[in-house]
């Protein structure tokens, strides 16, 4: 029963986060903006819903209990939600599932985006790896970690060029990493 209300808390959320992409990207076409990667969009969409059929499908086949580490998943799970919500409010009016960029406007740097370039991408894939992990669903792990990694060696370069081509934001992130956090030191803001 605990796997059947968390995964629906999941789904709900996802579907409500699909909700505030297609209103930011209504608002924000409005204002001039351009989609980018169209074509893999798609494929996306298919393995984020292909993961909870997968996970489900594991997860009854093989009636595994929940991890003994759950613990320290729970931890990671809450911790990756806290910084999800922060990297989404952060961005506000701009944050999307798809890549959406408004020409000249200046690239938010608060929030998690101070530390780290794609925050919400390495909360994604923490996700694909913990959640499978809290049920015993190996399988999903693995294979969804896997083709997340594929994924996102084709989303993240195709939004990093559609940002440089038309924002400031090679400017806004010198010495940033992707998915490492960058310490601050006593002279940033």
């Amino acid at each position: 029963m605990p796997f059947f209300i968390f995964i629906s808390v999941l789904i709900i959320q996802r579907l409500l986060e699909l909700v505030i992409a297609r209103r930011n990207e209504k608002w924000m076409k409005k204002q001039g903006a351009i989609e980018f990667g169209m074509k893999h969009y798609q494929f996306i969409v298919l393995m984020h819903s292909l993961f909870f059929i997968v996970l489900f499908f594991e997860k009854i086949t093989f009636s595994r209990e929940l991890s003994s580490f759950w613990p320290l998943l729970a931890a990671v799970f809450v911790s990756a939600q806290l910084i999800r919500v922060w990297a989404i409010s952060s961005l506000g009016c701009y944050w999307n599932t798809k890549i959406i960029v408004l020409p000249n406007v200046e690239v938010v740097r608060k929030g998690p985006y101070r530390f780290i370039k794609h925050p919400n991408y390495l909360v994604v894939s923490i996700e694909l790896l913990v959640v499978p992990l809290f049920f015993g669903a190996y399988i999903t792990a693995c294979l969804f970690t896997l083709l997340n990694v594929l994924m996102l060696s084709i989303r993240i370069p195709a939004e990093e060029k559609a940002l440089r081509e038309h924002t400031e934001y090679e400017g806004s992130f010198g010495g940033c990493n992707r998915f490492l956090p960058k310490m601050l030191n006593k002279y940033d803001n």
